[in-house]
């Protein structure tokens, strides 16, 4: 059997196949080009000559991350923007290259109540153990939410977690590379001296790698939890207890994780007061949460026309099927 630490983690991400199968899954995902204003196509035009050419950079350390570009995002209700980062085309393929080759490493190594960014995981699964965890009798929940997650993970604390599993220095070399890579913003270079760009397909990883840490806590707690990405809720059996968890859990997410809990959103309540992604679970019983079912009755009312003579009921049923007042809508 051959152990993590016996593979040749570096010359397998540099290898050719490696970078042919990234490049496809790039190609895939789509995205708009990075601060050299080259578009997946045009890279594509001369593929093989560039994975040769990122091939020979990275492994004689010629290779040099360029600096991402800043994109924000506003967020729903307009409650201000999500910062999200454009990584050159090349940049993106490595970055899958070590996505591909590392995810099946730290994945194994990951908590079973973790649900987000993971292959063969999803929310689903999330919202289905938290109803179980609702009906064991654990209805009450310590819903932490960390405030710029992304843009605060600790670099030193997350190439220490790395090494817990990956010994080739090589490759850790090159993680810290792509963490401090920098941002461009208004044509200004930053040094990126924290944080995980959103928009690398590296950093959902390297996210759970962080959050693991939060998971592996919980877990030598002896507390039942469900986490998906940043959104984590902790189940217990009375409200004094979720208190007591809330306040014992921030400092260590704080003092030991270096990040920071947001105060406003973050709360203990009853599991019928708490939203986790998107539903609620009352009674034991999963339910679209109020303000996700208002923002998709917005959103019905946005299209449907204006004048119609149909029932909302009916109107839904035709967007779902792609009709929009009785005519086929485009594709």
């Amino acid at each position: 059997m051959i152990k993590f630490n016996e593979i040749d983690l570096f010359e397998d991400i540099c290898a050719l196949g490696t970078l042919r199968k990234a490049f496809k899954l790039v190609k895939q995902n789509k995205g708009a080009p990075g601060i050299d204003g080259i578009t997946i196509e045009e890279y594509e035009e001369n593929l093989e000559e560039n994975l040769i050419q990122l091939r020979q950079e990275v492994l004689k350390w010629t290779y040099k991350p360029t600096p991402v570009k800043r994109v924000e995002i506003p967020k729903p209700g307009g409650k201000g923007v999500r910062l999200l980062g454009i990584p050159i085309v090349k940049d993106r393929i490595l970055h899958m290259a070590m996505k591909m080759v590392l995810e099946p490493i730290l994945d194994s190594t990951f908590s079973e109540n973790s649900f987000g960014f993971r292959p063969g995981r999803n929310q689903q699964q999330a919202v289905q153990q938290a109803q179980k965890i609702v009906q064991s009798g654990k209805e009450y929940i310590v819903d932490i939410d960390l405030s710029k997650f992304f843009d605060r993970i600790n670099h030193d604390r997350l190439i220490h977690r790395l090494k817990s599993h990956i010994n080739d220095t090589r490759v850790l070399r090159l993680i810290g590379m792509i963490l401090r890579g920098g941002i461009m913003s208004d044509g200004i270079i930053i040094p990126s001296e924290e944080g995980s760009v959103q928009g690398s397909p590296m950093s959902p990883l390297l996210s759970n790698v962080v959050l693991d840490e939060l998971d592996k806590e919980l877990e030598d707690r002896g507390l039942e939890f469900c986490r998906f990405a940043d959104d984590c809720n902790i189940f217990v059996r009375s409200q004094r207890g979720a208190e007591r968890v809330m306040e014992s859990i921030k400092k260590f997410i704080e003092n030991k994780l270096k990040l920071k809990v947001n105060e406003e959103k973050s709360k203990t309540a009853k599991s019928d007061r708490v939203k986790f992604l998107g539903m609620t679970i009352v009674n034991g019983t999963i339910a679209i949460a109020k303000a996700t079912y208002d923002k998709a009755m917005e959103k019905v009312k946005e299209l449907i026309p204006r004048g119609t003579h149909l029932s909302i009921e009916r109107a839904m049923m035709e967007i779902k099927h792609g009709t929009k007042g009785g005519h086929r809508t485009s594709r």
